[in-house]
């Protein structure tokens, strides 16, 4: 087994970012001591908390903590008076904006996965979500939201430019087709090919290199059918491909799937370091009250120790989420009742990892809602 040390940037960010990081961070360090690795954290701002302390909703110092990292583990951004503030100059989401084009992040990875145990959390019937396993690769440097925004002196008409060039599509399209390769061997690209210029490029650009890929199947949905279909049939989905806008939407509409916003990880990654975060916000309503739901960010964690080439370790921390699910003991956005708090969550999962949670465990041991294992 090889021994590492890596360096891992961690922004806690606003709301419940600092509450269910934490927790991923008391999972990574069982990890470690479980099997001799070394990780050492810089903690950077980032988000509204920058912006009270420095002004800068990315502060020049975690830029280059970032780059200098071998990953980078973040919480959430956001906070109500930005939000209520369509006037805002400065804004805790240009941040993340600008992080991912300095770290040239150009690809957002989501699993999209279900647990048998809250198949009755979905709003989908049980018959229809058992099995679902698939990715969303997400185009996240260009696109829409990067593209050049106009507005007339009489902000009676406004304008925002879609722009996606050939390289762009490519490299985000390879790493997509290795992940298929790797798994059922189908990519599915989403896109308004009827409509758009720019879809037609990102069809050809697949076209072009689907034959490098002969073992994948590749077939082409438009966003308001794929809509429809991850609803309807999610199963029928292994490797799903999109620019950053499209992306964005049905990702988050994938995300109710399995039943809770706060199940779901995500990295973002590209030329250097890599990003990982779960896909929820910063949830304001329940920052510091110790009842958010970390599997997410726990999740990322295990992404982050596939990225450091650690495939057991992630394996052994999915397994302890697993278990946590089966068992019961869950959060408050799963069971409003019997519901056990973020911080017992993230103890239970570094227990396990650590191989000190005893084979038939009595729940009666462990009582709701309090923060430490009696």
């Amino acid at each position: 087994m090889k021994i590492m040390e890596k360096n891992i940037v961690v922004i806690e960010g606003d709301g419940i970012g600092p509450e269910v990081t934490r927790q991923s961070v008391k999972v990574l360090n069982a990890i470690a001591d479980q099997f001799g690795h070394t990780f050492h954290y810089k903690h950077c701002l980032m988000g509204a908390d920058a912006i009270d302390k420095t002004g800068n909703p990315l502060p020049d110092e975690t830029i280059e903590a970032c780059l200098n990292s071998d990953a980078i583990l973040f919480g959430a951004i956001g906070h109500p008076k930005y939000d209520n503030d369509p006037t805002a100059k400065v804004r805790p989401e240009q941040g993340l904006l600008k992080l991912r084009k300095s770290l040239q992040l150009f690809a957002n990875i989501r699993p999209v996965t279900t647990y048998p145990s809250l198949a009755h959390l979905s709003p989908l019937k049980t018959k229809n979500i058992e099995g679902v396993d698939f990715i969303i690769f997400r185009e996240l440097t260009g696109g829409i939201y990067f593209g050049k925004k106009e507005v007339n002196e009489e902000k009676t008409q406004a304008s925002d430019d879609c722009v996606y060039t050939r390289e762009e599509i490519e490299r985000v399209t390879h790493l997509a087709f290795q992940y298929a390769q790797q798994r059922r061997k189908k990519l599915t690209l989403v896109d308004k090919a009827n409509v758009l210029e720019t879809s037609r490029l990102w069809r050809k650009v697949v076209q072009d290199i689907a034959p490098q890929y002969a073992e994948v199947t590749v077939d082409f949905l438009f966003v308001d059918n794929a809509a429809m279909q991850i609803i309807l049939n999610p199963k029928q989905f292994d490797v799903v491909l999109t620019e950053n806008m499209f992306g964005d939407i049905i990702s988050d509409e994938a995300s109710v799937i399995t039943g809770s916003l706060g199940l779901l990880p995500s990295a973002s990654i590209g030329k250097g370091a890599a990003l990982f975060e779960p896909i929820h916000g910063s949830y304001p309503q329940a920052a510091g009250k110790d009842i958010a739901n970390p599997l997410g960010s726990i999740l990322s964690a295990a992404m982050l120790l596939d990225h450091l080439a650690l495939a057991r370790e992630a394996a052994l921390v999915r397994e302890a989420v697993e278990w946590t699910l089966l068992n019961g003991f869950v959060t408050k956005d799963i069971d409003p009742i019997n519901f056990y708090f973020t911080s017992t969550i993230g103890e239970l999962i570094s227990e396990y990892v650590a191989n000190r949670i005893p084979g038939g465990i009595n729940k009666a041991n462990i009582e709701l809602r309090k923060s430490t294992i009696i």
